[in-house]
């Protein structure tokens, strides 16, 4: 008996050296790389989060404004760029007349001028109106951005054809599959070169239509990144990679990310093998994956030379924090 406790405990000690050794970041060669910084909404207004939901009008409670940029602009964009960003995400409706427009919220009512939901309009409407028009910061006293957001809702044509070297995470707002099926149309139309960097991500119906159509684009919704978690920690410890996780976005939440094997260079190089792009965001707590870093505390989370990607919404403050010079014009 003593003899079977010795093998058992001889092999147990085996499969925990195996599981050490194949997992451990220690034995990774260290790049000498800065992390991929992803300006989550861009250079944006910032606005009070508590008790935020689905439904809240963020322009109402806008904190007090440190600069002038408006986020899902094409100003904003080029503010994000220079201030470090590798990639801006923006959002994206289908309009009436076959465009798609660049606008955050689902009803036009909270930021703009405009009524109705944002899909029931033609773009050709849409550019007219002013989308600083919500914005206030006391309750409604005032209103500092109105009458200057007057034509600034770019079209999705308009972004890519501004920026066409540069890296996009595109958001579909809507579980429709038409949407899926029309914006990958839209992106087909494009050069490769400049499809290959972009993202997308957005609801499972319409993530899957696009994947279908343009299975070479990196995509992620909700039900395929809890699919690619799930079964990298059920056995990731074994250095083979979920067939979910590949070829997608991969969105780890700061207080997930050390439960997911070989965190951190070992998971992100199988991410890399993978064809997958992944991110480190806010720590999660059962809302949408919608937070970034954002403050000096959420940066030193990040183990030591961390040289992954990182969704932010405050660009201007992170990238100086993670050592990424300017490129370009400073942010004012």
């Amino acid at each position: 008996m003593s003899r079977f406790w010795k093998c058992a405990g001889l092999l147990a000690l085996l499969c925990a050296g195996f599981v050490f050794v194949n997992n451990t970041s220690l034995l990774v060669a260290k790049t000498a790389g800065r992390p991929l910084l992803l300006a989550h909404r861009g250079v944006s207004q910032q606005f009070d989060r508590t008790g935020l939901t689905g439904d809240t009008c963020t322009a109402a409670r806008m904190l007090r404004p440190t600069h002038d940029y408006l986020e899902n602009t094409i100003a904003s964009m080029r503010a994000s760029f220079a201030a470090g960003a590798d990639i801006v995400e923006f959002d994206v409706h289908p309009t009436t007349d076959g465009l798609f427009a660049v606008f955050h919220d689902w009803t036009l009512d909270c930021r703009t001028d405009g009524k109705g939901v944002t899909r029931e309009h033609a773009m050709t409407e849409l550019r007219r109106l002013d989308i600083g028009y919500g914005y206030t910061a006391d309750g409604g006293q005032t209103f500092p951005f109105r009458g200057k957001g007057i034509g600034l809702m770019p079209s999705l044509d308009e972004v890519l054809a501004t920026f066409p070297d540069r890296s996009f995470l595109i958001n579909i707002k809507s579980n429709d599959p038409t949407e899926g099926r029309l914006l990958a149309a839209a992106l087909a139309q494009i050069d490769a070169a400049q499809r290959s960097r972009l993202m997308v991500y957005g609801g499972d119906a319409p993530i899957a239509m696009l994947r279908a159509a343009l299975p070479d684009l990196k995509v992620m919704s909700r039900g395929m990144l809890k699919g690619c978690l799930l079964r990298y920690i059920g056995y990731g410890w074994t250095g083979l990679i979920p067939s979910a996780c590949r070829n997608m976005l991969v969105l780890a939440p700061i207080n997930v990310a050390p439960w997911l094997w070989g965190w951190p260079d070992r998971f992100l190089q199988r991410m890399a093998r993978a064809g997958s792009s992944a991110f480190v965001i806010g720590s999660y707590h059962g809302e949408s994956f919608s937070a970034g870093l954002d403050t000096p505390d959420d940066i030193a989370r990040l183990p030591e030379n961390f040289d992954g990607g990182v969704m932010t919404d405050e660009i201007e403050t992170v990238a100086p924090l993670l050592k990424r010079a300017p490129r370009g014009d400073q942010v004012k």
